[in-house]
């Protein structure tokens, strides 16, 4: 793959549009939606809301393993993926502010996808989140054994990731939300793979 999975996002004309002169990134997008007439629905505001949620515990798990002896590669995935899941979140939240939606963790999940979901979930039983046990086993694992454990935790992350995402681009509305939802889905699949490769190398 020639772009890294920041340079997805950036491509993928989500990044920090338009700050180096003087515009926010919320007043760009916003300007962009009334231009195209899109307007979001339950599933543009729940994808955002809920990726968001889910990002975060990303978020948290990279800072268990950053700066520890965890092996390099797991170091350069784990700084990958806070730099760019941060980049989303802050995306994400942008949107939802300017549609005039709160950005606060929601209780209750995954209501827009229908299917089996019905009007919601618990946050906690989000599909591909990591248990508070894991997180704790996370914070005390030592050297490559917190590494692996890191892979693990982050494919299962990645997979329930995909799977929101790829519901997602069915079902959102506007086209911003869709094509982040697209970069997701390639770039999660991918790296997906790459965890697979050591996992299954002398590394883990």
């Amino acid at each position: 793959m020639t772009l890294s999975r920041r340079q997805f996002v950036l491509a993928a004309g989500v990044g920090t549009v338009g700050l180096a002169s003087g515009f926010t990134l919320g007043s760009v997008l916003a300007s962009a939606d009334i231009l195209s007439g899109e307007r979001p629905n339950d599933a543009d505001i729940g994808f955002c809301a809920d990726m968001s949620t889910h990002h975060i515990q990303a978020l948290a798990m990279c800072q268990r393993v950053l700066g520890r002896d965890t092996g390099d590669p797991v170091q350069a995935a784990a700084s990958e993926v806070l730099q760019t899941q941060s980049i989303e979140i802050g995306t994400m939240r942008a949107w939802l502010t300017d549609w005039g939606q709160p950005t606060t963790a929601p209780d209750t999940v995954m209501a827009w996808m229908g299917m089996n979901f019905g009007s919601g979930i618990p946050a906690e039983a989000m599909m591909g989140l990591a248990s508070e046990e894991d997180m704790r086993e996370l914070s005390t694992a030592q050297g490559i054994d917190r590494g692996r454990l890191w892979l693990q935790l982050m494919r299962a992350h990645h997979v329930g990731g995909v799977h929101m995402a790829t519901a997602a681009i069915d079902l959102v509305s506007v086209e911003k939300v869709r094509r982040l939802a697209r970069v997701q889905v390639e770039v999660q699949t991918y790296e997906i793979g790459q965890y697979d490769l050591l996992l299954g190398s002398d590394y883990a």
